[in-house]
């Protein structure tokens, strides 16, 4: 069994694993990270032999951890890493570079439109129907997307977001509210199969998957780095923010909503975005956490939506895609069954 694991920020990992009566009977690390002294390596190889297939990630952290001496040095992994990676070999896990990836490119659709959208691509995927997509949004409207959790009252002032024409939709992931005027953010999704992020902790997952972003970012002079769980962030502020949902199909979705040129001071006009929410943020108020694109790149919308599509076909395959007519007639019912219902807007009051 082989699997490789790119740690965020860091090195790439990989382990091949020889099993036998259940056992891992044989296991070598290896990768691109720094590691003294050099013994160390052989005693993180004997430490994974004689356990068990199933030994969850955590006991295979603690077991690589417990044999690593004081003193000794890793950078570019640790030993959770090595979990990750024993456990994407046992799992089957696959790679990026293993699929040839789909490219949808930006086409605007009407709020109810893009929620729909959004899982009906991702069953595709999981029913094998159409291969792992990268999709870049557009937006026909303004709109305020809450998060499948989140309470609609707490969350969204109605009489503000009227007052300034945005809709309310509801998403099918977790995470916060996203105030979408038209031209202000980034936003795109991956659609890809479970096996991509096997053997992966969710938090794992969530910076695993936005890991070309972030090389992306760094290509534009932008010092970013990914703050568990599921926030983008630059030295002055949050850039943008993750959310994820596995679906029963078999596949994944990951979708990731970056400020281009927000309007901090309508957004809290129209967001109920309490002084718990970002207590933990160090800053006064909401409008602050906000740190838009352009004015770290002084860059064009398109030119870094560009940017973010030529670095994703830099390190995986991509090509040109397009939505199918019967995708488009799945997410119009979906969207007319589901997202328009009052069940679902207000499915948490």
């Amino acid at each position: 069994m082989h699997a490789e694991y790119k740690v965020p920020g860091g090195k790439l990992v990989t382990v091949d694993l020889e099993t036998s009566g259940g056992v891992i009977s044989h296991a070598r690390v290896a990768g691109d990270f720094f590691l003294e002294p050099d013994e160390v390596l052989e005693m993180i190889n004997h430490s994974l032999e004689g356990l068990s297939v199933a030994t969850s990630h955590d006991d295979l952290e603690a077991a690589v951890s417990k044999v690593i001496p004081d003193g000794a040095v890793l950078m570019g992994f640790d030993p959770a890493a090595v979990a990750t990676v024993v456990r994407r070999a046992l799992t089957s896990a696959t790679s990026f570079t293993d699929y040839q990836w789909d490219y949808l490119a930006p086409e605007p659709l009407e709020p109810l439109h893009q929620m729909a959208m959004d899982q009906v691509l991702t069953e595709q995927v999981g029913a094998g129907e159409r291969g792992p997509t990268l999709r870049l949004w557009e937006w026909a409207k303004p709109a305020v997307v809450i998060g499948s959790f989140q309470s609609l009252r707490n969350e969204v002032d109605m009489e503000g977001a009227n007052r300034h024409g945005m809709e309310v939709v509801r998403r099918v992931s977790g995470g916060g509210a996203m105030f979408m005027e038209l031209g202000t953010a980034i936003t795109y999704s991956l659609y890809a199969p479970a096996e991509l992020v096997a053997g992966m902790s969710f938090q794992d997952s969530y910076a695993f998957l936005d890991d070309w972003v972030i090389q992306a970012l760094r290509g534009l002079g932008i010092d970013a780095h990914y703050k568990p769980l599921n926030d983008i962030q630059s030295p002055s502020g949050k850039i943008g923010g993750a959310a994820q949902k596995r679906l029963g199909s078999g596949a994944v979705l990951h979708h990731v909503t970056m400020a281009y040129d927000m309007d901090g001071d309508r957004m809290v006009e129209v967001l109920r975005i309490g002084r718990e929410k970002i207590s933990d943020k160090g800053v006064a108020s909401a409008n602050k956490r906000v740190d838009p694109l352009r004015a770290h790149t002084g860059m064009s919308r398109a030119d870094i939506q560009d940017h973010l599509v030529n670095t994703f076909q830099s390190l995986y395959s991509l090509r040109p895609g397009s939505i199918t007519d019967a995708e488009h007639r799945l997410a119009a019912n979906l969207a007319s069954e589901k997202f328009a219902t009052t069940e679902w807007l207000h499915r948490v009051p």
